[in-house]
């Protein structure tokens, strides 16, 4: 009887290191294993993180199942090291990955030495011309294959393992074509070496390859260390976010401060912070000022100053003052941890294009064997003398030539490393598929406050009308505004403090979206808000309608004060444009971006904000639930849309945009609600993850046209094509080389875009 599920229980995401990847056909074999995993959702395993990322239900699915579903297939999940790699402080643990990774990169290279040394002492003593230089025991048969035991069977030990269990479930891999081949050779050679005479029968003098087989098998554990160096170099943006986390905080505890490692921080300690330290954790000031270097959070490079009340980040640098701080976020929960988290499984997860890797890689291997099979009967059957030695030779060749590693590295290399450099310049990029989208972009919507303007109004003006003061009006707007949570009201109630006015008490405080506030001051019935508002209420404001144009056209908004049905006066609220503003949006239409500002102001104050920052299409007047409309109406011209928004209440928009980007400190909503968050609040970003898109695109773009261009031409020169017309084979040890050189070339491209310029 199958257990009843809790329907609420959320699916469990996992990622987990898997130990014996070596192409894209792996990739395909462990997915396909983890999928059918009873209770598993999704299953995505990257080739250039050697991860898997699994999401599933938690009754159903355990570790132990996911373990024994990669091992079937023949290879390792390491399950425990997933748990292990996240420290106390809720950050990640460099040392666990790092002390397995050196120490395969150490046994590799043991391999390497072994097997080139020892392949060099048989090609020596058996390479026609060098052979005359070896020395006669080299020359020796016997001596040839004890030399070439150790490679064939210690250094290639784990191609054989990871063929074995591949054949008995009936997949294949590159393993499997390397085993097949260098085996082939050897195999061939022992026969040589046991049964000259035989081969001598056959018409073939009887010339072993031993060094075909131990070169081959040298090289491409050459090819695979230099390739898992180069991978190393791909991650080194998270590196780099693991090494800001201090180790210790300066906690005030009964009176005294005292050193404490930052994983025995609770939310609440209070954390004294000197000039030149790193700030341990998130938090609010809450005593002292200073300014502080945010830029390996934000990648914004001018220090920010900070007083009593503003939120500082952990892992931030103070550069100042002294000042005291309450703790409000601690190990997962910090900024740098979640920036971690969300760089991680966006350089684990899966870009659209890979897809056409992916099934490629499906079919290549069964199609490579075949082709290596036609290679032997067409040669062995048409061939020119020694027809057997020429099947081999060139059979060999193919099997070599044909890896599928570079496709395999193609795609996820360069999502790495595309991800990882928008993470130093402030851009969290949620997944690869975002990253993709991002290059088609042609339209980006912009809310207005708090994306281009800095979300923070102040009060100009206030037009008393019949017997009302100006102090009147502002007191009681302010006394019905204290219990709305609208940028626009508190900037009244500020202006109202600043003035020292006392405020009244409201009742039946009501808010009404897209048209304002209304409630009881002092026994009055009061409303505040836009024409609409005054239209519903039936109040009176056309008279004043030139006051309020006037305020408008200098793009301020304008909010109408009703008391008792009557009307009372006006108060004008201006927001700043953001420093950024004209030069984020400038940025965009030389990439041949069209920008586009939605806002609930109305029309005349909406298009004097933008023309203020060179925006020509501008949606006014817009409700907060009819942004996503507006967004939905923009897609279906054809249009590809970003929407950039707070992340908050703009959640619907960027959700239905083709790409969702919120601007912000990278709060949980944030991140949630938009594909990509950036982090240093700067316009300029926005314009910056475009190009980031292009140049990762074109990255992938040139990847796969090399991986698969190498395949289209080296396959049929290895089957021996150009031979009836130039007399030109394809050396298996020749065709060794270039496939480690197609692997280390892919990866070497994509760390080119490190050095590419987004800003």
């Amino acid at each position: 009887m199958e257990q009843l599920r809790d329907p609420k229980i959320s699916p469990t995401k996992k990622t987990f290191p898997v130990k014996g990847m070596h192409c894209a056909s792996c990739v395909i074999v462990i997915e396909r294993a983890l999928q059918k995993v009873e209770g598993v959702q999704s299953a995505t395993v990257n080739l250039a993180t050697e991860k898997a990322t699994v999401a599933y239900d938690p009754q159903v699915v355990t570790d132990l199942k996911l373990a024994a579903a990669v091992s079937q297939v023949g290879y390792q999940a390491l399950l425990d090291e997933g748990i292990k790699s996240v420290d106390s402080a809720g950050l990640p643990q460099v040392d666990v990955e790092k002390k397995r990774k050196l120490a395969e990169l150490g046994s590799l290279k043991k391999k390497v030495v072994v097997s080139l040394f020892l392949g060099g002492l048989v090609a020596w003593g058996s390479f026609p011309g060098l052979m005359d230089t070896a020395p006669m025991a080299l020359q020796i048969f016997w001596v040839q294959f004890l030399l070439t035991l150790p490679v064939q069977f210690w250094a290639a030990f784990d191609f054989y393992r990871a063929t074995i269990s591949s054949l008995r479930h009936r997949t294949a891999n590159m393993d499997t074509l390397v085993t097949i081949g260098t085996s082939v050779a050897f195999l061939y050679s022992t026969l040589v070496t046991f049964f000259p005479e035989s081969v001598k029968s056959i018409g073939i003098e009887p010339m072993p390859y031993f060094d075909t087989a131990a070169i081959i098998i040298g090289l491409i554990l050459l090819g695979r260390y230099f390739e898992a160096k180069a991978k190393a170099g791909t991650s080194e943006a998270i590196q780099k976010l693991m090494g800001l986390a201090p180790k210790t905080a300066r906690v005030i505890r009964g009176g005294k401060e005292i050193d404490i490692p930052i994983e025995q921080v609770v939310i609440g300690d209070l954390i004294r912070v000197r000039p030149g330290e790193k700030i341990p954790v998130d938090g609010v000031i809450t005593e002292g000022e200073s300014s502080l270097d945010e830029s390996m959070v934000t990648g914004e490079s001018i220090p920010v100053e900070k007083t009593k009340g503003d939120a500082v980040v952990g892992a931030t640098i103070n550069k100042t003052g002294t000042f005291t701080f309450q703790a409000t976020k601690v190990g997962e929960g910090t900024l740098l941890a979640q920036i971690i988290k969300l760089v991680q499984e966006a350089q684990g997860s899966k870009a659209p294009i890979q897809r056409i890797a992916d099934l490629i890689s499906s079919y290549f291997v069964p199609i490579v064997l075949m082709l290596a099979i036609a290679t032997f009967v067409v040669w062995y059957d048409f061939g020119t003398q020694p027809v057997l030695l020429f099947a081999l030779l060139n059979t060999v060749a193919v099997l070599i030539i044909a890896c599928p590693c570079a496709m395999g590295l193609a795609t996820p290399t360069a999502i790495m490393v595309g991800t990882g450099k928008g993470a130093e310049h402030g851009i969290l990029i949620k997944d690869a598929e975002s990253l993709e989208t991002a290059h088609k972009i042609n339209t980006i919507i912009f809310d207005k406050t708090g994306t281009l303007t800095k979300g923070q109004p102040e009060v100009t003006d206030v037009i008393p009308f019949q017997n009302w003061k100006a102090e009147e009006i502002l007191q009681i707007a302010a006394s019905l505004e204290k219990g709305s949570e609208h940028s626009l009201g508190a900037a009244v109630v500020q202006e109202a403090e600043e003035e020292k006015l006392i405020l009244g008490r409201a009742e039946k405080f009501r808010a009404i979206p897209g048209h304002g506030v209304e409630g009881l001051v002092d026994g009055q019935k009061v409303s505040f808000g836009n024409r609409k508002l005054m239209d519903q209420l039936q109040v009176n404001w056309q008279p004043h309608n030139g006051d309020m144009e006037r305020l408008e056209t200098d793009g301020k908004t304008v909010m109408m004060l009703s008391i008792d049905g009557g009307f009372a006066g006006l108060i004008a609220v201006a927001d700043v444009l953001k420093d950024s503003a004209r030069e984020g949006v400038a940025a965009l239409k030389k990439l041949q971006i069209e920008p586009v500002m939605i806002t609930g102001d109305n029309e005349r104050t909406a298009r004097a904000i933008a023309a203020k920052v060179g925006i020509a299409r501008v949606l006014a007047e817009v409700l907060p639930d009819q942004k996503e409309l507006e967004v939905r109406k923009i897609q279906a011209e054809g249009k590809v849309v970003a929407m950039v928004g707070d992340g908050i209440n703009d959640a619907p928009a960027l959700a239905a945009a083709d790409v969702g980007i919120a601007m912000g400190s990278g709060t949980d909503v944030a991140m949630e609600a938009a594909d990509i968050t950036l982090i240093n609040k700067d316009l300029k970003s926005v314009a910056a993850t475009v190009i980031l898109s292009r140049k990762t695109m074109w990255t992938i773009k040139t990847n796969l046209f090399w991986a698969f261009g190498y395949n289209i031409i080296l396959i049929p020169v290895a089957m021996g094509i150009l031979y009836p017309f130039f007399h030109i084979l394809l050396n298996p040890i020749f065709a060794s080389v270039a496939m480690a050189g197609s692997s280390i070339s892919v990866v070497s491209n994509s760390l080119f875009l490190k050095r590419q310029k987004i800003w």
